[in-house]
């Protein structure tokens, strides 16, 4: 017998404040197999704080997490426990500068029961009257952090995701329940697009700002909804100074800085026609993301890490 998707949730008891019932975007940003420079958790966790937000759901986490493959953290003090890192799966409502709702799907990705989450998120859809679906993370590119931020969209519908420009044709790679989400809404012909920020390979596993503001404006130039993105760019603006301190501080990273500057450069200058122009080049022309990302995380350790 199947199991109702329902069950894997539960509704918070306090009232919600919606004059029509309905909320017609719903944006998911799960932590799970990829999200570069942290730039999808760096926004919900921005929006939530900046924007009034009320808690509507809580996922069952027992039913769907392998707490061995992502053990939560605890803290042992002086000869006791004194905490444990609750982990979350949530859809919060928040409000936009101008009291418009969007409904805010954000914590760790689903380890099981992927297809019986994916239709519990169908039910929200539907109880919530959500027309569009739109998935953020972030994923290392071989770009340089000196060039504007750049995105790869896609959709269930072309004309979603307009004229932004295809960096890559056909790929396979492993799955994920925001894109197993985006697919099936896809197969019941329902609008749902995703964005994936492109955050420069060699900071990708630094929190990185600028991805997570480009992330914002991208979701506020497809809905219309009015989002707060100036303490993500301030923040951006610090973590650049003090890459940039680094860059003119190392030949080998300032050489490495200018190749993708090139390389770049070159993509934008083909027009982005396939065949002419790529953003990534074979493994042994770059040097290695891990090591330079090494670099860069001790040059900047002990800095304030919070990006709000």
């Amino acid at each position: 017998m199947t199991k109702d998707p329902r069950e894997l949730y539960s509704r918070t008891d306090g009232p919600v404040d919606l004059r029509d019932g309905e909320v017609p975007v719903l944006v998911h940003a799960l932590q799970g197999a990829m999200d570069a420079g942290h730039a999808g958790r760096l926004m919900a966790r921005h929006l939530t704080r900046k924007l009034p937000s009320e808690r509507l759901i809580d996922f069952d986490v027992d039913a769907l997490l392998d707490y061995r493959s992502r053990r939560p953290s605890m803290v042992f003090d002086d000869g006791a426990w004194t905490s444990y890192e609750d982990p979350e799966l949530v859809v919060d409502l928040i409000r936009d500068d101008e009291g418009a709702p969007v409904l805010l799907l954000h914590g760790l990705e689903p380890d099981l029961q992927w297809e019986r989450f994916v239709a519990a998120v169908r039910t929200i859809i539907e109880d919530f009257g959500v027309t569009t679906t739109i998935g953020v993370h972030g994923v290392p590119m071989g770009v340089p952090h000196t060039r504007p931020m750049t995105v790869t969209a896609h959709a269930t519908r072309a004309d979603l995701i307009g004229e932004h420009p295809n960096y890559f044709s056909n790929v396979q790679v492993p799955g994920t329940v925001s894109a197993l989400l985006e697919f099936r809404l896809g197969q019941e012909g329902r609008d749902a697009l995703g964005y994936a920020v492109n955050v420069p390979h060699y900071l990708a596993q630094m929190e990185y700002p600028q991805a997570a503001a480009e992330l914002v404006r991208q979701i506020s130039r497809t809905t219309g909804l009015s989002l707060p993105v100036g303490d993500l760019e301030a923040a951006g603006a610090k973590v650049r100074a003090d890459i940039d301190r680094q860059v003119s501080g190392s030949e080998e990273v300032g050489a490495v800085v200018h190749a993708l500057e090139t390389q770049f450069d070159s993509f934008l200058s083909a027009n982005g026609e396939p065949g002419r122009g790529s953003l990534t080049a074979p493994a042994e022309e770059l040097p290695s993301a891990d090591e330079l990302g090494a670099q860069f995380e001790a040059y900047l350790a002990g800095k304030d890490g919070d990006s709000d």
